[in-house]
């Protein structure tokens, strides 16, 4: 795993000191993963490149230096811990609506001894409304329909700032079915960046969204409202 790190990070042209604390997380992840579903992938090289690798070149698409990040449906951590990891800079909230997640995540940071990273057990719709407009970045790499997850996301995102929506690099009908929600909360979307995973012949997605003005505030509303009637 060590050396798939180092050869990746080197081709994605970032740093590798953070490879020994990439390498404590994977494995406190695997070994929780024995006794609770945090991952299918179990593979440790196939940990490296498609969930740390993939994460990690979002540092090479997007600038995280000195922002707020919320992570979205964080789930196992993805992609928010190996960003913090690589990128001590940035200030991070990890986000499930799974207490047992947090939990391991919690752990995570406490054994990494980061301290700053905030582990929140909330669903996105109630955490948006104390920290409405809060965040410089929203990521996500759940695997929502764009439109559920705009608006789960957007309110979060100060204007100026930006959702970064981690995505397959055959969903272009699904951007353009977003289009119209995403207008309705105050964004748009500035790029479409594909990327290699290095160490595969993987490509996936980064969709670049703006937020250009306030989200209206009756957004978002209840999830089983979101998921019923998608805008």
């Amino acid at each position: 795993m060590e050396a798939i790190l180092s050869q990746g990070l080197a081709a994605l042209g970032l740093p590798q000191d953070a490879v020994p604390q990439l390498i404590r997380f994977s494995h406190r992840l695997l070994e929780t993963n024995k006794v609770m579903n945090l991952t299918a992938i179990t593979e440790p090289g196939e940990v490296a490149r498609l969930h740390f690798l993939d994460s990690a070149a979002l540092l090479t698409l997007a600038d995280f230096r000195g922002k707020t990040v919320v992570d979205v449906g964080t789930g196992a951590g993805f992609p928010g811990m190996p960003l913090r990891l690589i990128e001590p800079s940035l200030r991070l909230t990890l986000l499930d609506s799974l207490g047992k997640r947090i939990t391991f995540l919690q752990g995570a940071c406490d054994e990494l001894g980061l301290t700053d990273v905030r582990c929140v057990h909330s669903r996105a719709e109630d955490f948006a409304g104390e920290h409405r407009e809060g965040f410089d970045l929203a990521v996500s790499r759940a695997v929502a329909n764009l439109r559920l997850l705009s608006e789960l996301c957007l309110p979060l995102v100060k204007v100026g700032g930006q959702f970064l929506a981690m995505k397959s690099a055959g969903s272009d009908g699904e951007i353009g079915e977003a289009g119209k929600a995403i207008a309705l909360l105050g964004g748009k979307v500035s790029a479409v960046r594909d990327y290699p995973i290095p160490g595969t012949e993987v490509s996936h997605r980064l969709v670049v969204i703006d937020k250009v003005s306030p989200t209206p505030k009756k957004y978002p509303r209840p999830f089983a409202r979101i998921k019923k009637a998608p805008l």
